[in-house]
């Protein structure tokens, strides 16, 4: 390579994307909201490894799914030759977790979760191959108030989220016998219409017959209306299951779509299973999908224990949040230091200590490859970061040992300044930042 050739630039993965400043802080308003109110019900923090060994995933999900077969990133480590995947989704390691440390055992748990997943997907909008969910898990619990609970969290959160264009469908899949009851006859009637199946519809028909239900192909929407619905192969107990969720929620005025064909192509799910849903995303209209799981723990080795949960797409939810006007960033600070020369800078340095001290968001000017700044530039600099005011120090103020406070967010030619002495701009500035709504400029202080 020639030694006056540019490197070349190196791009991110496609479909593994950078968070930038500028939408940042909308997945801090999101991800504070919902620990917020998982919190208050109750829910703790659970946080598990990235990467797992590939048998968790191929146990929990099914080694006939689509995100088995096709989608997981998977390696064989180099040192010691283990079979290790990074994670596809979130349950499974939270369940492997809470047996491999017994939490279970301590009595019902209540669990929450956020964090990167992968999939080896073609990315598209709402769809990507490094994604975020923010989860919840119970487990422990067997009756229908937790179902429900769980359904009401969510709810919850996206009314402190301001998003309005989410429903609710609500589905149950009943037990396992159930289910293979429902999968003969499903399996039979689908034979009878095997002309109208699709490709993908033909390769599950055997596997994961359950999934043709779920069919986006318009061409058998008609044929997949008419299969039998699992609803009417419920046994006593599993529809006395489903009826509990549903009469907590129209008590507490939680409106849902009963969903016939709203399944799970996993075994380990049972019973209840729901899904937010949206049309405001086109495709990827699903927000958030839940639902029970009382065979896992069981599945893993440990002794049978019910189970229930959800998992969110981050993403997808971001943008819902900014569909709904919620785009413009806060403030970068409340005080911007500008100054010019040595001891001011060192007064500066000081000042700024003394006021993040005091619970201020505090940006203290620093040189560019091109120099200080003259007090202009500054000044345009301390205008751009939203603060609420500039703290100007420069020779004269040095030399009265005083400051220059200048209020940035009053109206055109509202803007006030005033010589604070350098010892009383603490306290002359947490007092106006936080002097409460009558204030004239705008503010964030948030400690």
């Amino acid at each position: 390579m020639s030694d006056n050739k540019k490197p070349e630039k190196i791009a991110a993965i496609k479909g593994m994307n950078d968070i930038l400043p500028a939408d940042a802080h909308l997945w801090e308003i999101f991800e504070n909201t919902a620990q917020s109110i998982l919190q208050s019900y109750g829910y703790q923090n659970i946080r598990t490894p990235i990467v797992e060994e590939t048998r968790l995933f191929a146990r929990a999900i099914g080694a006939v799914t689509d995100i088995v077969e096709k989608e997981m990133y998977s390696f064989t480590d180099s040192m010691n030759g283990d079979q290790l995947t990074l994670r596809p989704e979130g349950t499974a390691g939270v369940v492997r977790a809470v047996l491999e440390h017994n939490l279970v055992y301590e009595g019902p748990k209540r669990l929450w979760y956020k964090g990167q997943m992968f999939r080896h997907e073609r990315p598209q909008r709402g769809r990507y191959r490094q994604f975020h969910q923010f989860g919840a898990e119970a487990v422990g619990f067997a009756g229908p108030d937790i179902d429900a609970e769980l359904i009401m969290l969510c709810r919850r959160l996206w009314d402190d989220l301001g998003l309005e264009n989410i429903r609710l469908e609500l589905n149950s899949i009943g037990d396992a016998d159930e289910r293979a009851r429902h999968r003969v006859d499903l399996i039979a009637y689908l034979e009878q219409h095997e002309a109208i199946l699709d490709a993908e519809a033909k390769r599950r028909l055997h596997t994961n017959p359950l999934r043709i239900l779920d069919t986006k192909n318009p061409a058998m929407q008609e044929m997949v209306n008419g299969a039998p619905k699992l609803l009417d192969y419920l046994g006593e107990a599993s529809r006395a299951h489903f009826d509990g969720v549903r009469k907590i929620l129209d008590r507490n005025n939680v409106p849902y779509t009963v969903n016939t064909r709203l399944v799970r192509g996993i075994d380990y799910y049972n019973r209840t299973v729901f899904e937010w849903v949206t049309d405001e995303l086109g495709a990827q209209g699903t927000v958030c999908a839940g639902g029970r799981y009382d065979p896992l723990i069981e599945m893993f080795g440990g002794k049978p224990t019910p189970g229930v949960g959800f998992a969110m797409g981050i993403e997808r939810l971001i943008e819902l949040m900014k569909s709904a006007g919620e785009t413009a960033a806060p403030n970068q600070c409340d005080v911007y230091l500008v100054h010019q020369g040595e001891e001011a800078q060192i007064q500066a340095f000081i000042l700024g200590e003394r006021l993040r001290d005091a619970g201020l968001d505090v940006i203290l000017h620093c040189a560019t490859p091109t120099g200080a700044g003259s007090f202009k530039s500054q000044m345009k600099k301390a205008d751009g970061s939203g603060a609420a005011f500039a703290v100007i120090i420069g020779e004269d103020e040095v030399a009265n040992n005083t400051a220059t406070v200048k209020a940035m967010r009053g109206a055109e030619g509202e803007q006030q300044q005033v010589a604070v002495p350098f010892d009383g701009v603490v306290d002359h500035l947490v007092n106006e930042i936080t002097c409460g709504d009558d204030c004239d400029h705008d503010h964030h202080y948030h400690h």
